[in-house]
């Protein structure tokens, strides 16, 4: 499914752990890292893609992660001529890609690579955020740069969130141990 331009819709996905490090997977039979990525279905939302592929490329469930963002736009990378399959050329462009951000919310151990009958990747590692790309295909390096860029002012909000939470269940717990907050009376003197 192309869209009128030539570029394919797909969704793409940085996966982040609680220290804020990103998923990397290592392309099957390659020396090349990437974010788990895939095509948008005839039908399917890229919310409903993202969760797809992620159970497809990670092994990795709803449950697993929370949603922290995902790009305004569709971000756009051109595929250069000797990657194009050749049933495609003279119409494919590229990939216009929603990027998701997630929180991975369960373990380590959840991730599995194994769930399709064709893996994408056969290794797997956590890197800092801002990492250089040069492990990353080059024509796809922009738009990575891009995504890492718009999404990162998501970092942070959900485990700030929390802390509020936390704080406030805190004062809630202090509240029941000692009774009413008392106002001091004005000195009368």
């Amino acid at each position: 499914m192309l869209d009128r331009d030539g570029y394919r819709p797909n969704v793409g996905i940085i996966l982040c752990n609680l220290r804020d490090e990103v998923f990397w997977g290592k392309r099957v039979h390659e020396y090349s890292w990437q974010f788990p990525q895939g095509g948008i279905k005839h039908g399917e939302s890229p919310e409903q893609a993202m969760y797809r592929e992620l159970r497809e490329e990670v092994g990795l469930l709803p449950d697993h992660v929370r949603i922290l963002g995902r790009t305004r736009a569709w971000l756009r990378y051109d595929v250069p001529a000797q990657w194009v399959r050749r049933e495609w050329r003279g119409n494919y462009r590229g990939q216009k890609q929603i990027w998701f951000l997630l929180r991975l919310v369960g373990r380590d151990s959840d991730v599995c690579l194994r769930t399709s009958a064709k893996p994408e990747f056969d290794a797997w590692r956590w890197s800092e955020y801002w990492v250089p790309l040069e492990s990353v295909i080059e024509f796809k390096r922009d738009v990575y740069q891009q995504a890492l860029a718009e999404l990162s002012r998501h970092l942070g909000r959900d485990r700030r969130a929390g802390a509020r939470r936390n704080a406030s269940h805190r004062g809630d717990a202090e509240a029941e141990r000692h009774g009413p907050a008392r106002v001091p009376s004005p000195d009368r003197s």
